[in-house]
């Protein structure tokens, strides 16, 4: 129901107003990982990721105000695979907006965090291939890469599994994330910075 009303046009201003998505966040903060709990914590995602997908100012702003971003980088950490792909979604819409970029690298502490959990992610993923979470890793990848601060320092942490082989089956038939990790790769070694179409790289998980 609240997923519902957070996607709709009509509610979703009057929905963040009333602060609702706040009563979701000690759900997030559980770290139990029995399956009640998970599928709890995925259907809080589910809100927030309804409201990401509408594009709009005001639910970043939101967000960011209200420190969504250390929730979706503890469950990117540790979540369910489903859980993973919606909150990195969630942080990949963040990253879309200018404000979300600006915010996430303004300062070393803020980029570092994210920039430790995707790599962590990406080792991860070397062990245990799946390619729609890997999408969404690399998008978020590639959108930092467009802060110039950040692009210098991906120069440095990049993981070594995005430059070499390690993916190459896993994304045999995603010719989508082979173009993004591609135009990463490009980005970082060129220092130039290929415009991306944030409506382009923005997909829901739930429908790519």
């Amino acid at each position: 129901l609240l997923q519902c009303v957070a996607s709709h046009p009509e509610t979703r201003t009057v929905f963040l107003q009333a602060q609702i998505p706040l009563f979701l966040y000690p759900f997030l903060q559980t770290t139990s990982k029995t399956r009640p709990f998970e599928y709890l914590r995925l259907t809080s995602l589910g809100v927030i990721g309804a409201l990401v997908k509408a594009d709009e100012q005001e639910v970043i702003t939101f967000l960011l105000a209200t420190e969504i971003i250390p929730l979706c980088l503890r469950i990117m950490e540790t979540g369910s695979e489903l859980s993973k792909t919606v909150a990195t979604f969630i942080l990949q819409k963040i990253l879309l907006d200018e404000s979300g970029l600006s915010y996430i690298c303004q300062t070393y502490e803020r980029f570092s965090h994210v920039a430790i959990i995707l790599g962590k992610m990406v080792i991860q993923l070397a062990k245990e291939p799946s390619a729609r979470l890997l999408k969404h890793v690399v998008r978020c990848y590639l959108r930092l890469s467009d802060n110039p601060r950040a692009r210098e320092a991906l120069r440095q942490c990049l993981p070594d599994q995005l430059r070499d082989a390690t993916f190459s089956v896993c994304l045999q038939d995603d010719k989508s994330t082979k173009h993004w990790l591609h135009l990463l790769i490009k980005n970082l070694e060129l220092g130039v910075v290929a415009p991306t179409d944030p409506r382009q790289i923005g997909m829901s998980p739930l429908t790519s």
